[in-house]
């Protein structure tokens, strides 16, 4: 059996671990290092109705073998599910079964879960800990990693949150027999992601590997995300509460969540990602940065893995004006994340309302 394991540090400290393996087997002998040998820990397992169907009873059944009390907690899957009611319902879970500081919880999901089970524990009794089981691509290579937690508000994305570190992110490649084709492409937008910001020969693997990679072998898995889980574990530890080059990781998401948000949900975050790498790169190259033949090389291998490139039924201006609501805004002005060259990101201030209109007409061409 194949297992990586990648050390996060957060303020100069180790934090927690990545653990990238192949079955919950390692997973409480993990615990115990991660929240503590105490086995009079009460745990509260949070998930949404699609994940829990498939793996909440087989992981209870693992963890009541270590601990006294293993409560549940399951809401409604989607993003309409990741705000302050079901928190609140969370919340009330826990107090009526009396979990206190000494107690934890396990996110096991997606990034709803992980987000929203997150936020709970930082803000429940001022902070309770937790451990990420992300179950979806998406998650593993980029919500689990970091301590970035939140829910939306209203129509606004990840607009309430907070920082707060899990203490232990155990990934388990059996989910991946059970991964929709879509949820599979989805978390892939943020591979090439991290390709194209941080690693051009990662980029190169993920673009001349796709029908490897698309079959999803355990050991191919765990090998493309050892390397790109350690791009996203740098990219924290150098800048962990976003105030410089954690900024890279927006790198497709400002135009991409603008285009979700008018969605309305109904295209998945990691399409939207993809769109809004196609805006960005056309603007890289419209700056010189990337040639055409670069820009197309990369549109086609987000078409390699699925996703679009272009999008049809949304007004331009609409767009623009859903950026404005973007939490990365400094004053008036959007900060946007481009290619100097592929594998190498940076932070543009200067962009126009041109420009972007520009580079969203193309995405809508």
């Amino acid at each position: 059996m194949s297992t990586k394991d990648l050390t996060v540090h957060y303020e100069g400290r180790e934090c927690y671990h990545i653990i990238l393996t192949t079955d919950f087997s390692l997973l409480t002998s993990q615990l115990e290092k991660a929240v503590g040998e105490d086995k009079s820990k009460k745990v509260c397992i949070v998930s949404d109705s699609n994940v829990a169907n498939l793996y909440i009873n087989n992981l209870k059944e693992i963890l009541e073998n270590a601990y006294p009390i293993v409560e549940t907690f399951v809401f409604p899957a989607g993003e309409q599910s990741k705000n302050i009611d079901t928190v609140q319902k969370l919340y009330e879970h826990l107090i009526l079964n009396h979990f206190d500081r000494h107690d934890f919880l396990i996110a096991l999901g997606g990034g709803v879960v992980g987000d929203l089970t997150g936020f709970t524990a930082a803000t429940y009794l001022r902070g309770i800990d937790f451990v990420q089981v992300p179950t979806s691509l998406l998650a593993q290579v980029d919500s689990s990693i970091g301590g970035k937690t939140g829910v939306d508000f209203q129509q606004y994305k990840n607009m309430v949150g907070a920082f707060f570190q899990p203490k232990l992110v155990y990934m388990n490649m059996e989910v991946f027999d059970t991964l929709p084709k879509e949820q599979f492409a989805n978390g892939m937008a943020e591979e090439i992601k991290h390709g194209l910001i941080k690693d051009k020969a990662y980029y190169e693997y993920i673009r001349d590997y796709s029908n490897e990679i698309k079959e999803k072998n355990p050991e191919t898995m765990i090998e493309l995300l050892n390397i790109g889980c350690n791009i996203k574990r740098v990219v924290v530890e150098n800048d962990p509460k976003e105030k410089g080059e954690r900024a890279l990781l927006n790198f497709g998401h400002t135009i991409g969540h603008a285009i979700e948000k008018l969605s309305d949900f109904g295209l998945y975050h990691g399409q939207c990602v993809a769109l809004g790498m196609v805006a960005a790169a056309y603007l890289s190259c419209k700056k010189g940065c990337i040639t055409k033949e670069e820009l197309l090389d990369i549109e086609q291998t987000i078409r390699l893995y699925d996703l679009p490139i272009r999008i049809q039924g949304y007004d331009k201006h609409e767009i623009l004006q859903t950026t404005k609501s973007d939490k990365k805004m400094i004053g008036n002005q959007i900060k946007f994340t481009l290619l100097k060259e592929i594998g190498n990101a940076y932070s543009d201030l200067s962009l126009t309302d041109a420009d972007l209109l520009e580079a969203i007409d193309y995405v809508l061409n």
